[in-house]
């Protein structure tokens, strides 16, 4: 039989001083754990993507190639076919969405998990269209309609759309979102 883990045995509402060797270490290299404002416009603005879409951009990690947003397709529409290099992990805040190449539709608090290798048109046929929190790493590779390359999409790539993005408006580029 498996042994069930129990709840933590504190109940107490303070910090405990837990014993770690390598605190003074953490302390020195670590960026340290920190809070994004998602609901509101505080710590990152809706960047343009495209005509009926936008991204607000959490967090970027070019040691990993990592990058956190949420995808706001505004309405009924498209995100063009793209392929995965690496593993994308998103959950759905609003609305609902599909992809041409499976047949589930994601609604809100859905996991969507993908894989590298698999390219992907995402559509969603939600009046009010859908949000998507997600966690990617790795390059994205768009496509247009014939297969031809058009982009490839990567934490630099967001980085710059970022940053491009607040320059342009007078926003002061927010170093929390930098891992």
């Amino acid at each position: 039989m498996a042994t069930q883990m129990k709840a933590p045995p504190s109940t107490k509402k303070e910090i405990v001083d837990v014993p770690f060797n390598y605190r003074s270490l953490v302390e020195k290299h670590s960026p340290g754990g920190r809070y994004i404002d998602a609901q509101s416009d505080v710590d990152s603005p809706w960047v343009p993507f495209g005509d009926t879409a936008a991204i607000k951009h959490l967090s970027f990690d070019v040691r990993r190639n990592l990058f956190s947003n949420i995808l706001w397709v505004k309405g009924p529409g498209v995100v063009g076919t793209h392929l995965h290099r690496g593993t994308i992990t998103m959950v759905v805040l609003e609305g609902s969405v599909r992809y041409l190449e499976y047949d589930w539709t994601a609604t809100p608090g859905g996991l969507i998990l993908e894989v590298p290798g698999e390219s992907h048109t995402l559509v969603t046929e939600h009046p009010d269209g859908v949000k998507l929190f997600g966690w990617m790493e790795g390059p994205i590779e768009f496509y247009d309609e014939n297969a031809q390359f058009i982009e490839t999409v990567d934490v630099w790539w967001m980085m710059n759309h970022y940053e491009e993005y607040c320059r342009e408006h007078g926003i002061a580029i927010n170093q929390k979102l930098y891992l």
